[in-house]
């Protein structure tokens, strides 16, 4: 009876000590999976990316049958496209780590304080959902934005996530990225965009299913505008600092 006792311990042992190792295991890729897939984006570029498989999946009225992408290197994208996004989406985009902590403080503040909030989200952010989330709002996706943003932040240069964001993301109803975009709306490369265009093309990011860029509305020629004189403060010297 005591060595049916005694084998009956080691089995449980063996077992405990089994389970532990896959929990470790387990927890390991956990948490190194978010690396892994900044490590992934950061030297390929990507085919697919999980805002093109939301809207398979989740297919609004508008979309095509067809989607519009190409792919191209930063250094062809024009000066006044990169300068653009900045100026309208993210102005301290060359300086944070992947988080504006004062616009996220002013953001919780005005929640709080019952006023309508402006978004606090920055390029690296928007990089991130588009790459790895989805697109509801909750406490758990915003975590998970937020731990990726830093996490893109400290392994890629603002440049490659600069090309990333502007490679992916969606400017109308299935197309995606600059050069498509450009392409689409003005007959030429994204290299060639002028500064009125680059803006047109920044101020539908907000909803880009809204907003579009072939019939501006008043409001969208208002933001052009903005954008224009941001881009002017702003100057191409900001491209330089990335």
């Amino acid at each position: 009876m005591q060595l049916a006792g005694s084998g009956i311990r080691k089995r449980l042992q063996r077992m405990k000590l089994r389970i532990k190792r896959w929990i470790i295991g387990i927890l390991l890729v956990l948490c190194l999976s978010p690396f892994a897939l900044v490590a992934a984006v950061k030297f390929i570029d990507p085919p697919v990316w999980s805002w093109q498989f939301q809207r398979w999946i989740d297919t609004p009225d508008n979309y095509p049958d067809t989607v519009q992408h190409q792919w191209v290197s930063l250094n062809e994208i024009s000066d006044n496209m990169q300068l653009a996004v900045i100026a309208s989406e993210d102005q301290l985009f060359p300086e944070h780590d992947g988080l504006d902590w004062k616009s996220i403080e002013k953001a919780l503040a005005d929640r709080n304080a019952g006023k309508r909030t402006r978004g606090a989200s920055t390029i690296t952010q928007q990089t991130v959902k588009n790459l790895f989330l989805w697109p509801a709002k909750s406490y758990v996706r915003k975590g998970l934005e937020a731990g990726l943003a830093v996490i893109m932040d400290a392994m890629c240069d603002k440049q490659r996530i600069l090309e990333l964001y502007l490679n992916i993301v969606e400017f109308g109803p299935g197309i995606y990225g600059v050069e498509a975009a450009s392409q689409h709306f003005f007959n030429r490369s994204a290299k060639q965009l002028t500064a009125r265009q680059a803006a047109l093309l920044a101020s539908v990011l907000p909803n880009p299913y809204r907003f579009n860029v072939a019939a501006p509305s008043n409001y969208m020629l208002k933001r052009v505008r903005w954008i224009m004189r941001q881009m002017r403060q702003l100057g191409k010297a900001t491209l330089a600092g990335l």
